[in-house]
């Protein structure tokens, strides 16, 4: 049998949970879930299982001991539902497949889950996940006697470790990341030079969001991705102020921004890129100015983004570039506002950039693993109201870990803003790999200078 991560995994989390006290683990797969009276919606994984088994069947559990014993629960085969549903592996197949030491049908699930919590010190499972295992977990703990002197079994969360484990990629999991951005930036690639051809063969022309998010997909399907990584972003016009705008019917028209955020999953892993772009192929001068402001705030924050710096660096480097463009392009009025430094202590920037830079991306697009240092002591920062607070620092980055990079402005109407940015929403985003000197954009396949956009979409 050819070796896998998948082996590698589950006997790491059997040691953490051994450094932890023991025990055994219980990690479901996702659940399938109904769209309508007579469908499904397309079943995919849950991440923690995929990470430690690779196995996309539904209807799996995964049960780890920790001395690295692992068995699976599955489907058993079955010709007549494979005629409808597509073969399927078998407990008789699975340990040769996917390394597991035992497999069983998922039937008896029920009969061997409370001899096995019996035995054990301690149950672990991923707390983020309790409405899914929460009935059973507490049907098998009800099924054995507790008259032994231990007491109940504690019950502990395992999502800590695995989210640590997950936090930072292999070599085969950056491989997967990279061929999902470059597929998800083609796409976008893709979006701007329809739009660009729409515009030059019809100036009057009106494409609909839903049009733009067709290319998209087509895209991310043809070059081999499963699925959108999330719902994508297609917002015409002034729906670029809203940060989750749903792709709907609303009409693109010339003069008018088109920011898109959107991205593949490729494997189980997520990529996510947001380009600004406008819809005839012109920036306008107001377009132009903020853009370049987000642009450059982008590359402050790409140039705080290195091994030993923290996760919260490149957005402070973002904010101050942001801010100061902000002054400069009178969004804020420095007599009333005051410099960076007044602006940032007051939060007033917020009226326009509302989010942090970037999060963590991986098999979930916004990925697990904590963002602060917990194990140092608290250092003095600024709330989201501006208030002075005691919190542990942000995460040291270490090469392994994925991030984005996404700084923007939204420009809503009101009395103070001039009238030449209103409806002007802008954001940038990259997928960024921490790297031993700094970090490789893996997702620049999709162009971000204002000169290259508007060269791409005139063909």
């Amino acid at each position: 049998m050819t070796p896998t991560p998948y082996g590698a995994r589950r006997r790491e989390l059997a040691a953490r949970m051994q450094a932890g006290g023991g025990g055994l683990a219980i990690i479901p797969t996702a659940p399938e879930r109904p769209r309508s009276g007579d469908s499904d919606h397309p079943f995919r994984h849950d991440s923690h299982f995929h990470h430690l088994t690779g196995f996309d069947e539904p209807q799996s559990w995964l049960v780890l001991r920790c001395d690295g014993h692992s068995l699976l629960f599955c489907r058993t085969t079955s010709p007549e539902r494979e005629v409808w549903e597509g073969p399927r592996l078998g407990p008789d197949r699975a340990p040769e497949v996917l390394g597991v030491d035992e497999a069983h049908p998922i039937e008896r699930l029920d009969e061997m889950l409370p001899t096995l919590i019996a035995g054990s010190p301690a149950v672990w499972t991923v707390f983020a996940a309790a409405q899914e295992i929460g009935p059973q977990l507490s049907r098998w703990l009800g099924l054995f006697p507790s008259v032994d002197t231990r007491g109940p079994v504690p019950h502990r969360d395992l999502g800590p470790l695995i989210d640590e484990m997950r936090l930072v990629k292999d070599a085969g999991e950056l491989a997967t990341m990279r061929r999902a951005a470059a597929i998800s930036a083609g796409a976008h690639a893709r979006a701007m030079r329809f739009c660009g051809e729409r515009f030059r063969t019809d100036p009057a022309a009106a494409v609909r969001e839903y049009e733009i998010e067709a290319e998209l997909l087509h895209e991310f399907r043809r070059h081999g991705a499963q699925s959108p990584a999330y719902p994508s972003i297609v917002a015409a016009g002034a729906n670029a102020c809203v940060l989750h705008h749903a792709s709907g019917a609303t009409a693109l028209r010339a003069g008018e921004l088109c920011l898109i955020d959107a991205g593949c999953e490729v494997d189980g892993y997520a990529s996510d890129i947001t380009r600004t772009f406008p819809a005839d192929g012109r920036f306008t001068p107001a377009q132009r100015d903020l853009y370049e402001i987000v642009l450059a705030a982008q590359e402050a924050a790409i140039g705080a983004t290195r091994p030993g710096a923290r996760q919260r660096d490149g957005h402070h480097a973002a904010v101050r570039v942001l801010v100061q463009g902000m002054l400069d392009a009178r969004l804020l009025d420095p007599g009333r506002h005051g410099d960076v430094d007044a602006v940032i202590e007051s939060g007033a920037y917020r009226q326009f950039y509302m989010h942090g830079t970037g999060h963590w991306l991986g098999r979930d697009v916004h990925d697990v693993g904590d963002y602060l240092s917990l194990d140092e002591p608290p250092v003095e920062q600024p709330d989201e109201q501006g208030r002075r607070v005691l919190r542990p620092p942000s995460r040291v980055l270490q090469p392994g870990m994925v991030l984005t990079v996404e700084p923007g402005l939204y420009v809503r109407p009101a009395p103070d803003v001039p009238e030449a940015f209103w409806h002007i929403g802008i954001r940038i985003e990259d997928d960024a790999v921490i790297t031993a000197t700094g970090c490789e954009l893996i997702s620049r396949g999709a162009p971000v200078n204002a000169a290259a956009i508007e060269a791409l979409m005139r063909g």
